[in-house]
């Protein structure tokens, strides 16, 4: 194989970023940057077109004059080195195989990339602009970079080429064949779907459905202790995905561990909307979903509290429900219990790249009508958040490696998308995350009455994960201003490590982990993130137990567990986990 001499190649790449007029594509690529791929603009169009004077931007000449001289400097010391034979260190772990540093010339490529790629968030940084401005800006520079990578073509990667040599072509081949599975299923396997199966090996704690409507099934789960707590708890997952996250296999299930402490469990399992049910709103949700499911579980089990519980957009239903029954005079709640949930979105995370009036506008124009926002889009948009972790890796080890991709639960559930229909999902982005009136007293009207989140009477209990970008763990602490505003003391907050969905599914029998608690009181509670986190210990392990304790102070008496599931208003119609989380949306 003919290779280019290394030599040559540096003294043309050194001598375009030497001439000031290099850098004009550059300024010009930075005004006309991709949008957010899974969200364009209307008419078609997905360029950031005129973005900087939109913005009312500038670029600080002098700042771009440095950060050209360093990159000149970098790459002058790059090159020396690799002519000295020295291996340019590569401290991204995409570059960690000894295959990069065992080829001079990938070695370079793949440094000259990290470079490359240093100087252009530089040159991202060095814009002008607002906070939301830079943040979509470095959003769309970093989708840029991480697309660029040496690792993500097969000329490129020499892990990828020596395992072609190795195999005879034979990786080539089957890669090629994991591409077009792919290509037809329209989404990146990301783990082997053939190992897992809802009911039989995720999702199968065992109970019964008791009750169901066009909206959701409720389970009730089998008790596995003599005795229970006689305040029942109702669990309500997020719409966006299905609700078995919260039930995986039986050693991380966090459903199988809230029975196993001696609770009677209750767990909404939301329908995956077809068209059939494009036309529901958000306040359906609240009232037949949530509502309706405190109303039968109280009715079960007749209790006229439940600890009520929601995880991330669960969560901001389940307080809306509660605020709405403020509202009309009633007081279900026994407890709530926030998991990565927004009440306050004045920061939403790296999901505000897709959050502007113009993008909901479109959204609007399409779906507020009725229409259904397919859960494929929905798991598009998340993976872009994530691309290196959930798009281009599994480009290198299914396609240019030819693997198959490792049997892996979380990410098995994470390929289970669901549908949400339009005018349901167009009314959450605006009233939520766009305009932001949940955290406003009286400022929504839900069900037919003004909402107060400072109305509900409940214990509250908020956890955040540390490294969150969905609901960074500071937005998560902010619901703490919003409930029981007069009564402070009621609230606690833990911090869990790791982010949205590892911090939360951290089984207690595997010790893993950490979890921060201030259990500092009066006077010297913190009132702010900053002063919480500061004053907190961190304890090794999970905060499952911490949750635990939580429900049991406010779980009340204890009694005989019951024999059988539902009430002869409500029998048991089916085994869990029921018809409706079979249900996949592609």
């Amino acid at each position: 194989m003919n290779m280019p001499d290394p030599q040559a190649l540096a003294a043309a790449w050194l001598s375009q970023w030497s001439d000031p007029a290099a850098w004009q594509p550059w300024m010009t690529m930075m005004s006309t940057m991709p949008a957010m791929p899974a969200m364009p603009a209307p008419g078609g169009a997905s360029p950031l077109a005129g973005f900087l004077k939109d913005a009312g931007a500038g670029i600080d000449t002098a700042r771009m004059e440095a950060i050209r001289d360093d990159y000149l400097k970098k790459a002058t010391q790059l090159w020396q080195d690799v002519m000295l034979g020295k291996t340019p260190e590569l401290s991204d772990r995409r570059f960690a195989a000894a295959e990069w540093r065992g080829n001079p010339l990938s070695a370079f490529s793949a440094a000259s990339y990290l470079l490359n790629a240093e100087c252009m968030m530089a040159m991202a940084d060095a814009v002008e602009v607002g906070p939301r401005e830079r943040q979509k800006l470095r959003f769309s520079v970093q989708q840029m970079i991480d697309a660029m990578s040496p690792a993500n073509f097969l000329a490129t990667n020499p892990e990828a080429q020596q395992q072609m040599i190795e195999t005879q072509g034979e990786s080539l081949t089957k890669g090629l064949t994991n591409m077009l599975t792919d290509l037809q299923k329209g989404r990146i396997s990301q783990s082997d779907e053939t190992a897992f199966e809802v009911g039989r090996n995720v999702g199968n704690t065992a109970g019964q459905v008791v009750f169901e409507n066009d909206l959701f099934q409720l389970i009730q789960y089998t008790p596995t202790t003599a005795n229970v707590h006689t305040v029942p708890l109702v669990m309500i997952p997020p719409c966006i995905n299905k609700f078995y996250i919260l039930d995986l296999q039986p050693e991380n299930s966090l459903v199988r561990y809230v029975v196993e402490q001696g609770h009677t469990v209750f767990m909404v399992s939301w329908r995956n909307p077809d068209r059939s049910q494009s036309h529901l709103r958000w306040d359906d949700y609240v009232e037949d979903g949530a509502i309706r499911a405190l109303d039968v579980v109280a009715q079960i089990t007749g209790q006229e509290k439940a600890h009520v519980f929601g995880f991330c957009v669960g969560g901001t239903i389940a307080a809306t429900a509660l605020a709405v029954l403020a509202a009309r005079g009633r007081q279900p709640a026994a407890s709530l219990s926030l998991l990565t949930t927004l009440l306050d979105f004045s920061d939403a995370g790296v999901l505000e790249v897709f959050i502007d009036e113009t993008q909901v506008a479109l959204r609007e124009q399409k779906l507020a009508a009725g229409g259904l926002m397919p859960g494929r889009d929905l798991a598009t948009t998340f993976s872009s958040l994530r691309p290196n972790d959930l798009v281009w890796n599994y480009v290198q080890q299914n396609y240019l490696k030819g693997k198959e991709p490792p049997a892996f639960d979380l990410l098995y559930w994470n390929a289970d998308s669901t549908n949400l229909p339009g005018p349901m999902f167009c009314w959450y982005l605006r009233n939520m995350y766009l305009e932001n009136k949940l955290k406003q007293p009286g400022a929504l009207t839900v069900c037919g009455v003004p909402i107060n989140l400072g109305a509900i009477d409940a214990p509250v209990f908020v956890y955040g994960s540390k490294e969150d970008h969905i609901v960074p763990w500071t937005a998560a602490f902010a619901s703490m201003q919003l409930l029981n505003p007069g009564n402070p003391k009621a609230n606690r907050f833990v911090l869990g490590a790791s982010g949205h969905i590892a911090g939360v599914i951290n089984p207690a029998s595997k010790n893993k982990r950490s979890y921060w608690a201030n259990d500092k009181g009066g006077k010297s509670r913190p009132k702010t993130d900053a002063a919480w986190f500061e004053s907190a210990a961190e304890h090794k392990g999970s905060w499952w137990p911490e949750w635990a304790k939580f429900l049991a102070e406010n779980g009340g008496a204890q009694g005989p567990a019951p024999g059988v599931a539902g009430s002869s208003d409500y029998p048991p119609t089916e085994p869990a986990p029921g018809r409706y989380v079979q249900v996949r949306a592609d």
